[in-house]
């Protein structure tokens, strides 16, 4: 069968990527400029308020709204737990009393003596933003969260679904038109992200689910199997918000098709290596695609030397992707091994650079991207 493959993805061996870790609301930022974080690192963190509850204490103690205070136990503010007594009438001669109690654990938020309510509030919900991607953090955003950038391969897929996970990659198939059967997945593929080259099935993906895999790469789904794996008809709404416990990126398209050879191939030269997905898919107005990245950094390795890789040596083409100088062709003249110091006080690698018009600079190395020839 023909490839399918769409023009207009990326599919990038060496590039920077940058990515936008913020919180849903304000909170609290945990790292600063500068900082190397590994894709598992918390990076900013918020409460979000817990559910309210109501309870109508007038009610059940029998007596007049105007009357709630004087029969609560509990103040505003105060932590209540589920069945402890809130609110209690004093009866007569200490007997027959009349009693409230909290229907759930979190604290008392407010008193109402025209409604005879008291209204109670779960406890907050922690809301955690992790890295996503080893890199490091270039630009934090007061109370919403950092940029993270790395070096590495990125490729976009047509459709995914499950959100982000990560794990060592591993390839399963030998060519890009070999398919993912349930016996092909084994114990030792719990937490990595496999990468077959063709058809995956609903089969191979529950076991997979079953085994603890994290996610699959593949370059087709059906869409009956996808049908039945989720339980209900797909529509345009954003996928990877999908509690499957697995993350799928398609990147190809549904059917049969095998993936394109450039996107396997460079999957297979980065076997073994940390690889983060994200299966988010919106094929509307604003465009979101299903995403893989796998960055050039390892333990005791810095994010911004991309010459360890064998990507930049003296002579190697470049591109500038930032300004002042952005979209500047030149090439590598020097490659120092010491860190300089930038204006944001972060201590980076950088490179010398001889634009076309025989003008010389000295940039960060994250400012380049290498340019094949």
């Amino acid at each position: 069968m023909a490839h399918a493959y769409t023009p207009g993805l990326k599919v990038s061996e060496g590039v920077i990527i940058e990515k936008n870790r913020r919180l849903p609301l304000d909170g609290e930022v945990l790292v600063e400029v500068g900082a190397k974080v590994k894709a598992e690192d918390v990076v900013a963190k918020a409460d979000l308020p817990g559910n309210v509850q109501l309870l109508n204490v007038a009610n059940l103690l029998s007596i007049p709204p105007n009357e709630i205070e004087e029969n609560m136990l509990k103040n505003p503010g105060d932590t209540v737990t589920k069945d402890e007594v809130i609110a209690s009438t004093k009866g007569l001669f200490g007997l027959f009393k009349s009693q409230a109690q909290s229907p759930i654990d979190g604290e008392i938020e407010s008193i109402s003596d025209v409604t005879g309510q008291v209204i109670l509030r779960e406890p907050p919900i922690p809301v955690e933003v992790k890295a996503y991607t080893d890199g490091t953090v270039i630009e934090t955003i007061p109370k919403e969260g950092v940029i993270v950038e790395t070096y590495g391969t990125y490729i976009q897929g047509i459709f995914g679904i499950g959100g982000e996970t990560l794990g060592d990659l591993v390839v399963i198939s030998n060519s890009p038109s070999d398919g993912l059967t349930d016996d092909q997945i084994l114990p030792e593929h719990k937490e990595k992200i496999l990468v077959c080259g063709s058809l995956v099935t609903t089969d191979a993906i529950q076991n997979a689910i079953q085994l603890g895999v994290n996610g699959i790469i593949a370059g087709g789904i059906d869409d009956a199997d996808l049908r039945k794996l989720l339980g209900y008809e797909l529509g345009v709404a954003i996928t990877g918000s999908e509690d499957l416990g697995i993350t799928l990126v398609i990147t190809e398209g549904f059917g049969s098709i095998a993936m394109a050879q450039r996107t396997f191939d460079l999957l297979k030269a980065r076997e073994g290596m940390k690889t983060s997905i994200n299966g988010a898919t919106q094929i509307r107005a604003g465009v979101v695609r299903p995403e893989i990245v796998i960055p050039f950094v390892s333990e005791g390795e810095d994010a911004d030397s991309q010459d360890s890789m064998g990507l930049l040596n003296i002579g190697s083409p470049v591109r500038v992707i930032r300004e002042p100088h952005f979209g500047k062709l030149g090439r590598v003249t020097e490659l120092p091994i010491e860190l300089q110091k930038l204006e944001t006080e972060a201590e980076v690698r950088v490179l010398q650079v001889e634009f076309e018009d025989g003008e010389k600079t000295t940039l960060p190395r994250a400012n380049v991207e290498a340019i094949e020839e």
